[in-house]
């Protein structure tokens, strides 16, 4: 089954479908790549995805193991190469507000750091990520 349709809309701007839910994205074309800049870029998406995926994966394992997880803000920078345009790094801060354990950052972390969304990007993108607990 499809996950998604995508529809060009003209103007360098395109809207994905979720089939399952009906929830819609808008993409367009960056200021510094003839776009407007008026939505996320397909290359943001991309750096958006890798940051949610993290925290996703953290939750995931976080109630597996009964450890508190309700309370993150995460912020990113996606940096662009040319010849070829491509995303040359991802800047990362994962910001905690939980009471974890040393143990507990350390699995929490490496999970997120390998998380699905990770391990799919070529490793010529640089994942800068760090980990703020307050």
């Amino acid at each position: 089954m499809n996950t998604s349709s995508i529809k060009y809309l003209g103007n360098l701007r395109t809207q994905a479908t979720h089939l399952r839910s009906g929830d819609e994205i808008l993409t367009d074309a960056p200021i510094d790549n003839n776009g407007k800049g008026e939505a996320f870029s397909p290359t943001d998406l991309l750096a958006t995805s890798l940051v949610s995926c993290m925290i996703t994966v953290m939750g995931i394992a976080a109630r597996k193991r009964n450890i508190s997880f309700s309370n993150a803000d995460c912020t990113m920078q996606k940096i662009m190469a040319d010849n070829p345009r491509r995303v040359h790094t991802v800047q990362i801060e994962i910001i905690i507000r939980e009471n974890w354990s040393l143990k507990e950052k350390e699995i929490l972390e490496k999970i997120a750091l390998n998380c699905p969304v990770a391990k799919s990007l070529s490793q010529e993108i640089k994942q800068e990520v760090k980990f703020t607990y307050v």
